[in-house]
């Protein structure tokens, strides 16, 4: 399926809205989306069709659990799911002595799954049908997505690399900024395929290093894209699998490396390695958090090809949650079976909460049978792929629905404290700002297994002083300070409220308006565990400021926030969009304390 074909779906199934009325790429279009993604009534995909290009944007195609599985070719993400472990339980069934990955290999030569490995097509394809005479990059409808971005950003791409000597495959999702009309960023961090593939052409000596980056076509391509996958499978044998078809691939016009022959637009290129790194971003990110200026290669454009009817597709990033949500609970449910049959038997179920940004908490359902089982999961989750990013994991009994946050809740008011938390070390994120090492730091255990939930049904927060909060049922403490005050003195002003606390979450100025996952997003993200959690007493002490830490010294980005201007021209064209209700902006109510002048702020050590 295409991409016009699946926007046919989209608004056969009720979720689409066409906007006509023109629209800037540059803020305007995120300002809308950021609207609509978070509301819960109008919540749609975006149909951009006046971008003063020759092409039409769509937006937030997956935002919604619904119209991510029909990106997927499923009614459900459940049912994606199901597939996925009927495939897992099949294979574990082949018996033998063959380890997990060559029974993978027998399971895919079989006739059925075999017909789903990629085929190549000879001649001019639909992503040909138009070749422009001089590619030029501001033909396209890129957006720049906040204020404070270093420029235009593509950030839907489905990029194409392959390694030197292999010949092997890898796409990859990394964002692109554009820096003129013919070449761009390549944001593709250490532990990526792309930067691997990188790195062998660099100590091959090989000088170009051919990239093809491919736009739109089949929805579940740019699924696969941004998946983790292990490196011995292909990403289009995955598309295959979950579309119960082959995907047809074409060789490029300039580079010799081959894209999906039903994409829209694909622009081809190569990168120097001889060529010095050059400086991307700020931007921001998936974190919420503006990501900093870094250095990555620069890819250069040799053509532009694109489908008579071609979509230009994006999708917008920032505070969430956002599309990349529903993206990850895509994974959640169809990465399980394949974490479960070839590493962890132990896992029943796993829950990544959008305000943990995939990787900064996952709660996880789990068996466990011995002294040190649950320490023994945590390292395979701390050892495992991307999973390795985990910060905070949240480990609870098989019976328990790792999304049921009551009852997690009950389970932490059971909890005794010295002996449910466990530390640990090992790779972040790359985005991670809090580090003090960059893409290492602190991660930490909090065991729930084998506990009785306490019997409570009051979580209400009650202000019992100008700066401190109490869910006494549950002995969680929320206190607002910015100064560098001695911890243990704030634990004893705590004290004095209660004695039932054992968790005190320090965050700067009173934004806590009663949305608890909002709080722990910013909680997570600011803080560096094996700095800024400690025990003072019985009292576990997490330090969400962004100010005064230890061990740091530089910049500390800022949330990503619409600004003022942007608000009030949305706010002013809202019914020229089609929108029957108005939906005030989300930047609104965090600008006045984030405040959205630059993308980061110097920080002093204490």
């Amino acid at each position: 399926m295409g991409l016009i074909e699946h926007i046919k779906l989209l608004k056969e199934r009720g979720e689409l809205v066409e906007i006509t009325t023109p629209v800037s790429t540059e803020l305007e279009i995120t300002e809308i989306v950021d609207r609509v993604s978070k509301s819960e009534n109008l919540n749609k995909a975006l149909l951009f069709k006046n971008t003063n290009t020759s092409f039409p944007v769509l937006i937030n195609m997956y935002g919604s659990s619904k119209r991510m599985a029909l990106a997927l070719g499923y009614n459900t993400l459940e049912e994606a799911g199901q597939y996925v472990e009927d495939l897992m339980k099949n294979l574990m069934e082949m018996g033998g002595e063959k380890n997990f990955w060559e029974k993978l290999k027998i399971l895919f030569s079989l006739k059925e799954l075999a017909s789903y490995i990629p085929k190549h097509t000879k001649g001019k394809a639909q992503c040909q049908q138009n070749i422009m005479q001089s590619p030029d990059l501001n033909l396209l409808p890129i957006l720049k997505l906040w204020p404070n971005d270093g420029g235009h950003f593509i950030t839907l791409p489905i990029v194409h690399t392959k390694d030197p000597l292999t010949g092997k495959r890898n796409v990859g999702m990394y964002r692109m900024q554009v820096f003129d009309a013919k070449t761009t960023g390549m944001h593709w961090h250490m532990h990526k395929g792309g930067a691997e593939h990188f790195r062998r052409y660099k100590e091959a000596g090989i000088k170009k290093m051919p990239v093809a980056v491919a736009l739109g076509g089949d929805p579940v391509y740019a699924y696969v894209a941004s998946a983790p996958l292990p490196d011995e499978v292909d990403e289009y044998i995955l598309a295959g699998v979950l579309r119960k078809q082959s995907v047809k691939l074409v060789k490029c016009l300039t580079q010799d490396i081959e894209v999906p022959a039903d994409v829209d637009i694909v622009i081809e290129g190569y990168i120097d390695t001889e060529e010095e790194l050059v400086a991307e971003g700020p931007f921001g990110d998936h974190t919420g958090y503006y990501s900093l200026v870094d250095f990555f290669p620069r890819f250069h454009v040799t053509a532009i090809t694109y489908a008579d009817s071609a979509v230009y597709p994006a999708t917008v990033v920032g505070i969430p949650p956002q599309e990349d949500k529903y993206i990850a609970d895509a994974t959640g449910k169809i990465f399980l079976p394949l974490f479960k049959y070839s590493m962890m038997p132990e896992i029943t179920d796993w829950h990544m909460p959008y305000f943990g940004v995939a990787h900064n908490l996952v709660i996880a359902s789990v068996t466990t049978r011995f002294p040190g089982h649950a320490m023994k999961i945590a390292h395979t989750f701390w050892g495992a792929g991307q999973m390795s990013f985990n910060k905070v994991l949240v480990l609870v009994d098989s019976e328990i629905e790792p999304s049921d946050y009551r009852q997690i809740l009950k389970l932490l008011a059971n909890m005794d404290l010295p002996d449910r938390i466990r530390f640990g070390e090992g790779i972040l994120d790359i985005l991670d700002h809090a580090s003090s090492c960059k893409a290492i730091g602190g991660k930490m255990l909090i065991d729930l297994t084998q506990l009785t939930p306490a019997d409570i049904n009051d979580f209400e927060m009650k202000q019992v002083a100008n700066h401190i909060w109490l869910q006494e049922s549950t002995g969680i403490a929320i206190c607002y300070t910015k100064q560098q005050e001695d911890l243990e003195k704030l634990v004893k002003d705590i004290l004095v409220q209660t004695e039932n606390i054992k968790f005190a979450i320090l965050v700067e100025g009173d934004f806590f308006d009663g949305d608890y996952q909002m709080l722990l997003w910013y909680v997570l993200a600011n803080c560096e565990i094996s700095r800024d959690v400690k025990r003072i007493g019985g009292v576990l002490v997490i330090d969400g400021r962004a100010t005064g830490k230890s061990n740091y010294m530089g910049k500390w980005p800022k949330p990503a926030l619409s600004n003022e201007s942007t608000i009030k021209k949305v706010d002013e064209k809202w019914k020229e969009y089609g929108f029957d209700k108005f939906i005030a902006s989300p930047s609104r109510k965090l600008i006045s304390f984030f405040d959205a002048d630059s993308a980061y702020k110097e920080v002093d050590s204490v």
